[in-house]
């Protein structure tokens, strides 16, 4: 196989990604997703693994409301998702740019072995499609 030219997740995810406890704010968590510009990142227990995901969507209206009623904000715990579309890092670029034509998450957690190991968003898809098409 040709090196520069990608073809499974794992040629193109994003090692070292932003993931968060259950037990953090979800203040905090909006000021990592607004640092590391995601709309959204993996839950990890303490052995990393996968256990729930939360997006900007998930926690924007309670952000606004701790704001506005000027109480503590609750914690990723009490808003994540815990059914989980995520991704094995073998999978097809091609076969995960197809799932990802319909209504599915901008970010997919990659998970090997139960752990999570990197994050792959449309725009890593997009950009890799592109790299193939170029080859």
């Amino acid at each position: 196989m040709n090196k520069t030219t990608p073809s499974i997740v794992r040629d193109i995810m994003s090692r070292d990604c932003y993931r968060v406890s259950s037990d953090v704010s979800i203040t905090t968590l909006a000021q990592g997703l607004a640092t590391h510009r995601l709309p959204g990142a993996p839950v990890v227990d303490s052995a990393d693994r996968l256990i729930g995901f939360i997006s900007e969507q998930d926690v924007l209206g309670r952000v606004l409301d701790s704001i506005y009623h000027d109480d503590e904000a609750p914690l990723v715990k009490e808003l994540m998702r815990h059914e989980v579309l995520s991704v094995s890092p073998n999978k097809s670029i091609t076969d995960l740019a197809q799932e990802m034509l319909g209504v599915k998450p901008k970010v997919y957690p990659v998970v090997e072995q139960q752990r999570l190991v990197g994050i792959v968003t449309r725009r890593d898809i997009l950009i890799a499609l592109l790299t193939i098409r170029r080859h």
